[in-house]
C-alpha cells in the first residue's frame, strides 16, 4: 500500500509567514528579528517555517519578493525579442511608480542595504534569487534597444543597468521622496535616457 503523501501548504498560511517576515524586518531589519518573533507574528510553529525555510535570511528574502514583484510583471526572453522594448516598459512603467513611491518599499530598501555588511547572506539570497535574474532581462532587453539602434553599439550594458538602479535607490531613498506621479516622469526619463523609450 502507498504511503499517504503530506496534506498540501495552506496557501494563507505560506502568505501570513511572508507577511509576518517582511513587516519584522521592515520593522526590526535583519539582526533584531528570529524565526521564533516570525512564527509567532504568524500564528503558526517553527516547524512549520523550517519545512518551508532553512534560514531566516531565505525566508526574507522570499518576502521581499512578495513585495517588490506585486505589480510588475517582468517579460520572458521570448516577449523581449518578439516586442518592442518601449512597449514592455510602458506596460509595466506605472506599476513600477507605484512600488517605488510605496514607503513600505522605501524602508525596505533602506533595510536591504543596511543588512549587507552584518547579513552577507541576506543580500547573496536576495541577489541571487532576484537581483541577479531581473538583471539579466535588463541587459537582454537593452541588448534588443543596441540591435534596434537606439543605443550606440560599444555601450556598455553592465554599467546601463548600474545607472537605471543606481538612480532609482537614490531617487527612493532622498529626505523628500518622489510621490507615483514623480516616480513615473523620473522613470521615464532614466529609461529614455539609456535608449528603452523612444
Amino acid at each position: 500500500m502507498t504511503a499517504a503523501r503530506g496534506r498540501p501548504r495552506d496557501p494563507a498560511v505560506h502568505t501570513a509567514i511572508l507577511t509576518a517576515a517582511l513587516d519584522l524586518f521592515i520593522e526590526q531589519g535583519i539582526s533584531a528579528m528570529s524565526m521564533e518573533q516570525i512564527a509567532k507574528r504568524a500564528g503558526v510553529g517553527k516547524p512549520t517555517l523550517y519545512r518551508r525555510w532553512s534560514t531566516k535570511e531565505a525566508l526574507v528574502a522570499d518576502a521581499i519578493e512578495t513585495l517588490v514583484t506585486a505589480d510588475v510583471t517582468w517579460p520572458t526572453h521570448d516577449e523581449i525579442a518578439a516586442t518592442p522594448t518601449h512597449q514592455l516598459v510602458k506596460h509595466n512603467i506605472t506599476a513600477a511608480a507605484r512600488t517605488a513611491a510605496d514607503p513600505r518599499f522605501r524602508a525596505l530598501v533602506a533595510q536591504i542595504y543596511g543588512s549587507a555588511v552584518t547579513h552577507p547572506s541576506l543580500m547573496q539570497t536576495y541577489w541571487t534569487h532576484y537581483i541577479q535574474p531581473r538583471r539579466q532581462l535588463a541587459i537582454a532587453m537593452l541588448h534588443r534597444a543596441q540591435a534596434d539602434g537606439r543605443i550606440a553599439p560599444d555601450a556598455d550594458l553592465d554599467v546601463l543597468v548600474d545607472m537605471l538602479a543606481g538612480g532609482v535607490t537614490y531617487r527612493v531613498l532622498q529626505p523628500d521622496p518622489p510621490t507615483v506621479k514623480q516616480m513615473k516622469h523620473y522613470l521615464e526619463a532614466a529609461y529614455r535616457q539609456v535608449g528603452l523609450l523612444p
